[in-house]
This record gives C-alpha cells, structure tokens and sequence, in this order.
C-alpha cells in the first residue's frame, strides 16, 4: 500500500553516493526538492491558517479512512499531491538521501579513524623499544666512554702530583738556596767600596742572586702550571666520575634543553694529554736548571767565603756608619709621623664641621619645597608665578647648589683624611721596619761581629753553635775529597 504524495521506495531505491559533507546546503536541498515534485499551486482550501490556534485546531481532528472519492471531493490524487510535497518542504530540512549519505559518511570516516589510530599504535610501539635500545645504547656507551676518561684523567693526576712533589722540593730547595745566598750578601752589606775583594764578591753573589730570583721565577710558573692542571683534573676528575656514576634512577637528573648545541669544548684527546705532558716537560727542564744553578751557588759561597774572611774590621766600621743612618731616618719619620696625625686630626674637625653645615641646610630646603609644594595648590588664576614663586625656585636652587658644594667638599675631605691615614700607615710601617733594622744592626749584629764571622755564615748558614764556626778557608765543592 501506498500513502497519498510519495511511494514508499521512492528514498530506499536511490542510489547512495558519499558527499563531501556530511549534509547538503540548504539551497542544494531547495533546488532538489523542486527538481522531484512539480509545482501546483495550493487551492485556497488547503492553504495554511496564519494563527498557530487554527493549526493546532485543524491538526487535532482524528482521520478515517474512507474509500477514496475523487468526485465526491471535486479532487483528484493529482492535485493532493502537491500538498502532501509543498507540506514536507516547509517543515523538513533534509532528504532520507542526505540521512543515508551522512550515516555512510560516518562510518566510513569511523573505519578510517579506527586503521590510521591502529597504524599509529603499532608505529608507536615499534618506534618506543626501538629508542629505548637505542638509549640504553647510548647510555651504555657514554658510560664507558666516561670510565675511560677517568681513568686517562687519574694517571694524568698521577703523574702531575709527581711532578708537582718534585717541583715543590726542588723550588724550596732553591729557595733555601737563595736565602743563604741572600744572608751571604747581607753580610756585604756594609760600605766596603774601597775593598776590592768584597765589591768582586757582591758582584758575583749579586748575578747569582738575580739568576736565582729569576729560576724560582720560573720554577713558581711551572709549579703553578702544575697546580693549575692538576687543579683542573681534579675537578674533571670529579665531573667526569659523577656522570660516569649517573643512572637513569639518580637524583638530580633533569632536562637541560639546548645543551646539546653548545659546544664548549677548547681541546681533543691528543692536545689535552700534550698540554699536561709539555707542562711536565717543562717542570722537569726547569728543576735540572735550577739544580744546576743551586750547584754552581753553593760554589760561588764557598769561593767568595774563602775571599771575604780576611774583612772583618771593615764590616765593623760600616755597620757603625749604617747604626747612625738608621737612627737618623728614625728620627725624622718619627717627626713627619707627628705632624701627619695633628693633620688627621684638623681634617676630621673639619669633615664633622662640613657634615654638620649638610644637615644645617636641609632643614631650609625642606621649607622651601613645602612652600611650593603648598602654591601648587593655589586655585585657577591664583597659581602666578609672581616675585615669592620665582625666589622660593632660586631658594631651591640654592640650597641644592650649596648641599652639592658641600658634599664635593666633604668628599674632598675624606679623600685627604683616606691621604693621610694611608701616609700615616707608611710612616709608621717605616717607623717600625726603622726600628727592627737599628736593633738589628745595633743590638744583635754589632754583638755578633765583636769577633770575625763564622765561616758557615759566610756560606749562608744560621749556625750560631761555635762548633760550626772556624776561621780557616774552606775548599770549593769541586776541590773536595769524598
């Protein structure tokens, strides 16, 4: 059976096709509606009631069936139909067509979606074990990598730790070496010019000197070379070996993003070890020449002992000029040193004198800036900039000029004072340095050269114990037996 206006396999036997949206625009729908059914116009008995009450009243009335009588009606199925089509496309939006292609639509886009996720989880399993071999790899790698980096950085260590032993030894040996040399000068010290022999013996002890200072010169740069890379391997050391210990569970991993694009790096393997290897290299060179300058210094004593002994009533009469010298410039540093510290003084009034006109001018300047302040708030045409505005500008001025005059000042006084205290920690420096060197010279050398000096102080010994002092010459190392 079929109902007036459409058979009822008019939308099931049309063929589907998939749109590209999933429902058409409502200007396709309009246009296929008008393309299935012809248009008939409404006969004024079947047109729609404008009032909704009308509507609903005419949509309440139960149907019956009945035989189908055109000429009872005065209407013909022909001219029902219209009304049955003008009806559905004032109250549908789609066709059964468009339902049908939305449906297919998504299920179709469904069965996409359901593949492409399952490529994807396939991918991204096979993609996840594939990274997680390849950074266990990784990791395993770097470890090693980092083991064997400690190990090259400890016997790098090692050897620069030996090194840096023997440099020690020899640099404080040297400077055993140089201070004896030096005492052994001191005892030159003394006006001799009219001698001959002990102005030849400063001269060479004074060459030695110099090539000793510049030997230990050297030697502290190699020694501090060492230190520096041992220093640096050390720290490598402990780098490199925390990282060779991290895991993927240890504390304090985090993500560095950008780390891996900065290159830091100054050296390769083969110039990192042969910075270290020329660094020892060159501590050895200089501990063989400073030997060998400590051997030809321990000569030089010995001759220059053997020449000078015959000199000990000279060394007298110079010590006894420098005693009275010293004492001179003790005496007149202590004068300056007076007459610094009444300065100081002055200048210290004169500082608080300055602080004080400061705070006496702010006071006048914070009533000036109220009194504009206060004008500022004058109504309309009252805010003239008339004689009092203009004096209280200039007052401010003033006063600032005069603030800022004074705290130049003040400066000005303070760098003075800072002049003279750092005068006045020289003088008494000197002062004391005076003091030490006429007890010196006046209370423990005179003593010690009320008989001729022992010949280990010649060659630059302490020994005070007599049994280390003797007035015969003493043989050169070369000239020795055993």
């Amino acid at each position: 059976m079929e109902l007036v206006g459409s058979p009822l396999t008019a939308t099931h036997a049309h063929p589907r096709s998939t749109p590209t949206n999933f429902l058409p625009a409502i200007s396709t729908m309009a246009s296929s509606y008008k393309n299935r059914f012809p248009y008939y116009p409404l006969p004024q008995s079947f047109s729609l009631p404008w009032a909704p009450s009308a509507y609903y009243r005419m949509a309440a009335i139960n149907p019956t069936l009945a035989p189908f009588s055109g000429s009872a009606q005065g209407l013909t199925p022909s001219k029902m139909l219209p009304f049955v089509s003008n009806r559905t496309s004032l109250f549908t939006r789609y066709t059964p067509d468009d339902w049908y292609r939305s449906n297919l639509t998504n299920y179709r886009e469904s069965e996409t979606s359901r593949h492409n996720s399952e490529n994807l989880r396939v991918d991204t399993s096979r993609l996840i074990q594939d990274k997680y071999q390849q950074t266990k790899k990784t990791q395993v790698e770097s470890t090693k990598n980092l083991g064997e980096r400690v190990n090259d950085i400890e016997f790098w260590k090692s050897e620069l730790c030996h090194e840096l032993d023997e440099m020690i030894g020899e640099t404080n040996a040297l400077s055993d070496m140089k201070r004896r040399l030096e005492r052994a000068l001191a005892e030159t010290e003394a006006p001799l010019q009219e001698v001959d022999v002990i102005r030849s013996c400063q001269e060479r002890m004074q060459r030695f000197l110099d090539r000793a200072k510049a030997q230990l010169a050297s030697n502290r740069a190699a020694q501090h070379e060492l230190e520096r890379d041992l220093a640096n391997k050390q720290r490598a050391h402990r780098i490199d070996d925390k990282c060779h210990h991290l895991r993927n569970t240890s504390d304090g991993i985090s993500y560095y993003r950008g780390v891996e694009r900065v290159d830091a790096t100054i050296s390769v393997p083969d110039s990192w070890a042969k910075f270290t290897d020329n660094n020892i290299l060159r501590s050895q060179s200089e501990r063989a020449a400073s030997a060998k300058l400590r051997d030809e210094i321990e000569n030089l004593l010995v001759v220059t002992a053997n020449e000078m002994w015959n000199q000990f009533n000279s060394v007298n009469v110079a010590f006894t000029n420098r005693i009275a010298e010293t004492a001179d410039a003790k005496s007149k540093i202590q004068t300056h040193l007076a007459k610094t510290l009444q300065e100081i003084f002055q200048i210290e009034m004169s500082i608080e004198a300055i602080r004080k006109a400061i705070r006496d001018k702010v006071p006048p300047l914070k009533v000036a800036q109220t009194r504009l302040d206060e004008r500022t708030r004058r109504p309309n045409v009252e805010l003239c900039r008339d004689s009092a505005q203009l004096r209280l500008v200039n007052e401010v001025h003033e006063l600032d000029e005069t603030i800022q005059s004074l705290q130049q000042r003040l400066r000005d006084a303070e760098d003075t004072l800072q002049t003279l205290v750092r005068a006045k920690a020289v003088l008494e420096h000197d002062l004391a340095v005076k003091a030490n060197s006429l007890f010196i010279d006046q209370e423990k050398c005179m003593g010690m050269r009320k008989s001729f000096p022992c010949t280990a102080r010649l060659v630059g010994w302490r020994h005070q114990n007599p049994k280390f002092c003797t007035l015969d010459p003493i043989k050169p190392r070369g000239d020795q037996e055993g």
